[in-house]
């Protein structure tokens, strides 16, 4: 069995939503929708207005996005009772919007509102695949995805449900909800943004599925970002390690966390274009093929932090000390150099920078600086690999460099760079590494 994971933008109109529907049409597989196109982004919008309190622009916004949601199945649905259907559906989970309006508001309830547009988008799609007579079976992602005390997945317990709700609903074709799962307590909760792809690749450990396959509006992982740079391809083939680093470090088609499972089980992912059902995309497997440069991927939002101790040479545990003050603030450094007397480092998460900041200080000086990018440059960099250091850097002679990493990982060079020189940046590479004028 497969699983088969469509994004928001696969679904974003009915045509899009049927043409979904004729890719799966005669699959064995489990199918994990996101939300449709933009709801999520509307759902989050109407949830800080219920923080604070702005209760009559909230019902507006809830109004509107009704009324798109009533549209949309007028396009998808031809059938009087399956439409009939959609519109008690619609008015449903709406009403149940509308009711935080009423009462106070929390993380808890926002949460809840967050998970309406996976319940909606699946629910809509279910009904498509019963009015074109396609056989399948509503999986509810709510009884058996659920993270532990840690925020983890609890693998045991998706296991160990989903394999009694297949058994409860025998069918070729299953479809279920991405991003939304339920915490230790019993409470909805979800995966985080881009936590679809996660549900996939944990369905997918799960199941042990034949392969898994993420469908987007891209046809695969591209050498470079197709929305900056001009005249990138798709790679046909990376292996898990190489889509880990670009995922992580800024490449959006797939969510960095979504490829441990799958390389865990030995289970390969393609990445595929539903608008381009009939391009190959990408395959993501354990190995493939070496080459010196593979692709570049950019991630913004980063923030440079340095510490320096003019002890530092001779005193022991100072790093541990650094790594102690980010691991209680549950804030993950992505990029650390040293020198003798300092340590820089990055983080993309500023949520706890100002404790963050007060603690370091008693370590010694503390600067910090915002609005950087990591530009990360993905291929074979291993110990005996020569060369492949001179052509990034002869690529960007012009381009003000704030950090390096190079040699954590043979796969990836790092740099840091501030944002406002990252397309020059990606350009620059794209003609210095892979030749593309």
């Amino acid at each position: 069995m497969k699983v088969i994971k469509f994004g928001g933008t696969s679904l974003a109109t009915p045509e899009r939503m049927k043409q979904v529907a004729e890719i799966v049409a005669k699959e064995n597989a489990i199918v994990v929708l996101s939300a449709i196109s933009g709801t999520t982004n509307t759902l989050t919008e109407i949830a800080q207005l219920l923080y604070k309190k702005e209760h009559t622009e909230a019902k507006v916004i809830i109004q509107d996005l009704k009324v798109q949601y009533l549209a949309y199945i007028k396009g998808l649905l031809a059938n009087k009772d399956q439409y009939a259907k959609a519109e008690e559906i619609i008015k449903h989970h709406f009403s149940h919007i509308n009711s935080f309006t009423e009462d106070l508001f929390t993380i808890h309830e926002e949460k809840t509102i967050l998970a309406q547009g996976e319940l909606l988008s699946t629910a809509l799609f279910q009904l498509y695949l019963e009015e074109v007579s396609i056989h399948s079976c509503l999986l509810p992602a709510l009884e058996f995805m659920r993270i532990d005390k840690d925020l983890e997945p609890d693998t045991y317990y998706i296991k160990h449900n989903l394999e009694r709700e297949l058994k409860f609903c025998k069918a070729y074709l299953y479809i279920t909800q991405g991003y939304i799962c339920r915490s230790v307590f019993g409470e909805i909760d979800n995966l985080k943004r881009g936590g679809s792809d996660y549900t996939a690749a944990l369905i997918g450990e799960a199941i042990q599925a034949s392969e898994i396959e993420i469908w987007t509006d891209i046809d695969g992982m591209h050498n470079n970002d197709p929305r900056i740079v001009d005249n990138t391809y798709s790679i046909e083939h990376l292996s898990y390690n190489e889509a880990a680093e670009l995922a992580y470090f800024g490449a959006k088609i797939l969510h960095p966390a979504s490829i441990y499972p799958a390389k865990l089980s030995g289970i390969p992912i393609f990445l595929k274009n539903t608008m381009q059902p009939e391009k190959k995309g990408t395959k993501i497997e354990q190995t493939v093929g070496e080459r010196e440069f593979t692709a570049v991927a950019a991630k913004d939002g980063i923030t440079a932090i340095k510490i320096i101790s003019g002890r530092m040479l001779l005193a022991y545990g100072f790093l541990r000390k650094i790594f102690d003050i980010f691991e209680r603030y549950k804030t993950p450094i992505d990029v650390i150099t040293t020198s003798e007397v300092a340590v820089s480092l990055t983080i993309d998460d500023n949520s706890n920078l100002e404790a963050i900041y007060e603690e370091l200080k008693s370590l010694g000086e503390v600067s910090i600086q915002k609005e950087l990018s990591i530009v990360c440059v993905v291929g074979n960099f291993s110990h005996e690999t020569k060369g492949a250091g001179g052509k990034i850097f002869d690529s960007l002679e012009h381009i003000p460099i704030r950090m390096v990493s190079y040699g954590g990982s043979q796969h990836n060079v790092s740099i840091v760079i501030e944002t406002k020189y990252k397309k020059e940046a990606l350009v620059a590479l794209n003609n210095g590494l892979f030749n593309q004028k």
